[in-house]
C-alpha cells in the first residue's frame, strides 16, 4: 500500500500560497506607504521653509538691524564765545556717532547735496541735517536764559525717505530720537554749567535769577523736527504700491507659466484633463520637447504686454499715479517674459518637480527677500544673500524707480533691467538646451 502524498502536495501548495500572498501584501503596504508618505514629508519641508522665512523675515526687526544707511550732515559755521571759537555742530557729530552703534547703523557723514543725492537715489533711508547757524543760535538761547528778549530754539531736522518703505521711515524716526535725545541732553547740560559760570556773582554781589521756563528750555535746548524728503503723492499706499505692484508682476509671469504649461500640455495630449466627473485624454501629438517649450514661450511672450497693460490700465483707473507709463509698461512686460520663460523652462527639465521648484524660487524665497516691506538691513543677512539674485528683488527694484524715483536707472532701474535680462537668458538656455538634449536621446514624451 502507497503513502498518500496528496495531503502533503496540498500542504505545500498552501505554503506557497500563504508566501506569495504575504509578498503581494508587503508589496502593497510599501506601494501604500510611498503614496500617503512622500507628499507628508514634502509638505512638511515646505512649510518648515516657508515659517523659517516669514517668521524670521518679521519677528525681531530691530535685532537683525545691521549695515542700515542714514546720512549726517553738519553745516554749523561755529561761533565765537568769550573769545573761543566754538562748533556745537562738531560735538553732535563725534556725539551721534559714539552713540549710534556702527554695528547696527551706517552713519554716513556728508556734505548737503550728497545727501539729497543719496536720499533721491534711494540709497539712504533718511538724513540728519545740522543747521548753519547751530552754534549761534545755541549762544544767543544761553544769553536770552538771562536778557529778555525774543529767542528763537535752534532746530536740527530729520529727515526721512517715505519712497524707500514705510517701515524704514519708522526705524530712521527710532534711531535718531533715541540719539539725538542723549546728544540734546548733554548740550543741554553743558549750556546750563556755561550759563551758571556766566551768573556767577562778583564778590558781595548777587547774581540774577533765571526762571524756571528758561532752565527748562536750557535742559533740552534744541529742537528736533521730523519731515519727509520728497513726499510721496496720493495714491501710493503709503510706499505700499510698489511691493503689490511687483507681486503682480512675478505672479503674473509664475502662474502664468503654470497655467500655460497645463492647458498645452493637455491640449497636445501629453497629459489629461478632467472636468468634475468628466475626463478627457486628447491623442497625443507628434511634438518634440523643444518645439512644445517654444510654443509655451510664445503663449507667455504674446499674454505678457496685454497683463502689463492691463495692469497699467487699471491702476490707472484706481487713481494710482503712472508718471513713467510707457517705463513701467516695457519693464513690467520684460519681467513678466523672463519670469514666465524660466519657470516654463524649469518644467520642461524637471517636469512635476519643476512647480515646487518654481514655488520656492519665485514665492517662497522671493516674498521675505524682495526687501519691499522691511529694508533688508532690518532682517537676517541671509536674506541680503538672497536677495542678490532673488528675482522678486529685482523686479521690485525696477518697479519702485519707476514709481517712485521718477524712473531713474541708480534707483534699482538699470539693476533690474540688467537681472530680468540676466534671468531671461538663463532660462532660455536652460530650456532650450536640456530639452534638446531629451529629444535627442529619444526621451519623448506621451504614453509608451
Amino acid at each position: 500500500m502507497e503513502p498518500d502524498s496528496t495531503g502533503d502536495e496540498r500542504g505545500s501548495r498552501t505554503q506557497t500560497t500563504g508566501r506569495s500572498g504575504d509578498g503581494a501584501t508587503l508589496a502593497a503596504s510599501r506601494h501604500g506607504l510611498r503614496v500617503w508618505a512622500g507628499p507628508l514629508v514634502v509638505v512638511t519641508l515646505l512649510m518648515s521653509l516657508l515659517a523659517v522665512m516669514y517668521l524670521g523675515y518679521v519677528v525681531n526687526p530691530e535685532k537683525n538691524l545691521h549695515d542700515f544707511p542714514i546720512a549726517l550732515v553738519n553745516q554749523d559755521d561755529g561761533d565765537i564765545r568769550d573769545g573761543t571759537p566754538i562748533n556745537v555742530g562738531d560735538q553732535i557729530t563725534e556725539g551721534l556717532i559714539q552713540q549710534i552703534p556702527a554695528d547696527k547703523i551706517d552713519l554716513r557723514v556728508t556734505g548737503i547735496a550728497e545727501a539729497q543725492r543719496l536720499l533721491g537715489n534711494g540709497e539712504v533711508y533718511g538724513a540728519i541735517v545740522l543747521p548753519s547757524d547751530l552754534s549761534k543760535r545755541l549762544s544767543i538761547l544761553g544769553t536770552g536764559a538771562v536778557v529778555p528778549g525774543d529767542i528763537q530754539q535752534p532746530a536740527v531736522t530729520v529727515w526721512t525717505n517715505p519712497r524707500t518703505g514705510t517701515y524704514a521711515t519708522q526705524i530712521v524716526a527710532l534711531v535718531t530720537r533715541q540719539a539725538l535725545d542723549q546728544v540734546n541732553t548733554e548740550v543741554g547740560r553743558q549750556l546750563t554749567d556755561t550759563v551758571n559760570a556766566a551768573l556767577t556773582p562778583p564778590p558781595g554781589g548777587s547774581a540774577p535769577e533765571v526762571s524756571s521756563a528758561a532752565r527748562l528750555m536750557l535742559s533740552e535746548p534744541i529742537e528736533v523736527i521730523t519731515d519727509q524728503y520728497r513726499p510721496l503723492p496720493a495714491g501710493t499706499g503709503s510706499g505700499l504700491s510698489a511691493f503689490f505692484v511687483t507681486l503682480l508682476v512675478v505672479l503674473a509671469g509664475f502662474t502664468g507659466a503654470m497655467i500655460v504649461h497645463t492647458m498645452i500640455d493637455s491640449a497636445l495630449g501629453f497629459v489629461p484633463t478632467e472636468y468634475g466627473p468628466w475626463f478627457v485624454h486628447r491623442p497625443t501629438a507628434a511634438h518634440s520637447r523643444l518645439r512644445t517649450l517654444m510654443l509655451k514661450w510664445g503663449v507667455i511672450a504674446v499674454a505678457a504686454p496685454i497683463v502689463s497693460g492691463l495692469f497699467l490700465g487699471i491702476g490707472t483707473l484706481l487713481d494710482m499715479p503712472f508718471d513713467y507709463g510707457l517705463a513701467f509698461f516695457l519693464f513690467s512686460t520684460l519681467a513678466i517674459i523672463a519670469v514666465g520663460v524660466t519657470a516654463l523652462s524649469v518644467l520642461a527639465v524637471f517636469g512635476s518637480a519643476g512647480l515646487l521648484l518654481n514655488l520656492i524660487l519665485f514665492i517662497v524665497l522671493g516674498l521675505p527677500s524682495a526687501g519691499a516691506t522691511i529694508p533688508l538691513e532690518a532682517t537676517p543677512k541671509y536674506m541680503a544673500w538672497l536677495a542678490m539674485f532673488e528675482p522678486m528683488h529685482q523686479i521690485y527694484l525696477g518697479i519702485r524707480a519707476i514709481l517712485y524715483f521718477d524712473a531713474h536707472g541708480n534707483p534699482g532701474l538699470s539693476r533690474g533691467v540688467g537681472m530680468c535680462l540676466f534671468g531671461l537668458a538663463v532660462g532660455l538656455i536652460l530650456g532650450a538646451v536640456m530639452t534638446f538634449l531629451y529629444d535627442r536621446k529619444g526621451l519623448v514624451r506621451g504614453s509608451r
